[in-house]
């Protein structure tokens, strides 16, 4: 006999079955909605008890099941008690599950130990007095300037990809994010406090998404986002909701998802309406559409995309602009265009929007810059322009070795440029770059 981790973890929720199977059912025709699971599963009492009964062998669900469960438990269904059976069941399931924590169901989980799970060496000095703080206390009361603290350092990670790159940033973002939920679930605060400590769960989650895209963690990505993206639904948080969907867009680009793309910014668009986003967010999301499109090639609605795109961009700045718009400056507007020129095959084009937004990208955003050079070279090769495609690789290569930028899109699009100039090997001065390209992404 054991006793059931989902049931044990229910309970600590103070959450009846009937409660819990009300609450997935709901969970599963959102993202049934959202187009995340391919058939909405339904949840029974009886079926519950199953799963909670005192047994070994419990029934192992349905993969879209399991998403839902993995999302409302915020745990692998492994770690729920649900495994596989021996035989007939195929190899096992070892993906990770889209949560946030692994912090185990019962007992009292340090933040040392979260840091130190999370790849870090030691927490840092305030959290260390935290730390000791919380262990030396049954009744963990949690302080405003402990969370204006951890938002401070999900700003400052925002900031730090925006300049450098995401490679970096995962791992101390995922380990403040484990922390956050331990305050989350161990701490005492009342409920203004704890609508906080949620949104700043939900933030560090998209953030941490975003940093495992730009550091070419795909699957852990998309898992995250679509974590962020349950929060935001559960606790109605519609600007949380836009941003993780741009995100998800823009990711969808990359991984040839054109259709994906388009379908993720539009329904940003709808959740920003709901909170009157302001232009800057608008316009946003008006350029991730638009690659969407182009990447499908549909040069029509790509276009729509764009010219509404500038219209509310052109409105200007707003005191409501939130800090993750505050990247799409001029220069990176010119770019976003540029990259959804190159989609469509207009190379001419795209170069001369690509170098225009070279000229302008600034020193703070070294890996926007960095991902506008490769995009330039790409350009620069379809429309023949072989002296500008080596200018603008070369520039990149000393955004890498120089800057300290580290996002492996930036790294995947000089392998894009290696192949493109690797027909063009004899001529002057391409061998030699072609040895440089491979030397950084080696």
């Amino acid at each position: 006999m054991s006793r059931s981790p989902m049931k044990a973890l229910r309970e600590s929720r103070n959450r009846t079955q009937t409660e819990a199977v009300d609450d997935l059912n709901a969970l599963a025709e959102r993202l049934a909605a959202e187009g995340r699971v391919s058939k909405r599963p339904t949840f029974t009492v009886r079926q519950m008890s199953k799963w909670e009964s005192e047994t070994r062998r419990r029934p192992y669900p349905h993969p879209d099941t399991r998403l839902v469960l993995g999302l409302y438990f915020q745990r692998p269904v492994e770690e729920l008690g649900l495994t596989r059976s021996r035989r007939g069941e195929g190899p096992p399931d070892t993906s990770p599950a889209p949560t946030v924590t692994s912090a185990p169901l019962v007992g009292q989980v340090t933040a040392e130990g979260a840091f130190l799970a999370a790849g870090a060496q030691d927490p840092p000095p305030w959290l260390a007095q935290t730390t000791t703080d919380a262990a030396s206390s049954t009744d963990w009361k949690i302080a405003e300037d402990e969370v204006d603290l951890l938002r401070e350092a999900a700003d400052d990670m925002d900031a730090q990809d925006q300049q450098f790159g995401g490679n970096r940033l995962w791992r101390p973002t995922r380990a403040h994010l484990l922390w956050v939920h331990h305050m989350i679930d161990r701490g005492i605060y009342d409920e203004p406090l704890g609508r906080q400590l949620h949104a700043l769960a939900g933030k560090f989650t998209t953030s941490l998404g975003w940093f495992s895209y730009d550091a070419g963690f795909h699957t852990e990505a998309r898992q995250y986002f679509s974590e962020a993206l349950n929060a935001a639904m559960l606790t109605g948080d519609d600007e949380l909701s836009s941003r993780t969907l741009s995100n998800m867009a823009r990711q969808a680009v990359d991984l040839n998802k054109g259709r994906e793309a388009i379908r993720f910014a539009r329904l940003a668009q709808t959740h920003a309406d709901m909170w009157s986003a302001p232009t800057r967010v608008t316009a946003l999301l008006a350029i991730r559409e638009a690659q969407g499109h182009a990447r499908v090639g549909d040069a029509f609605n790509c276009e729509s995309a764009i010219k509404r795109a500038w219209m509310t961009w052109e409105r200007g700045t707003d005191e409501r602009d939130p800090d993750w718009t505050t990247f799409l400056n001029q220069a990176e507007l010119v770019c976003l265009e540029g990259m959804c020129r190159l989609d469509l095959g207009q190379t001419a084009r795209a170069q001369k929007l690509l170098a225009q937004s070279e000229q302008l990208q600034d020193v703070a955003h070294s890996r926007n810059r960095g991902m506008c050079l490769g995009r330039l070279a790409t350009a620069a090769i379809g429309a023949g322009d072989i002296d500008h495609s080596l200018d603008a690789t070369r520039k990149a290569i000393g955004l890498i070795r120089t800057a300290g930028m580290s996002s492996a899109r930036t790294v995947q699009q000089l392998k894009i440029v290696h192949d493109g100039l690797a027909p063009h090997r004899r001529a002057r001065g391409v061998g030699d770059l072609l040895e440089e390209i491979r030397a950084v992404v080696a």
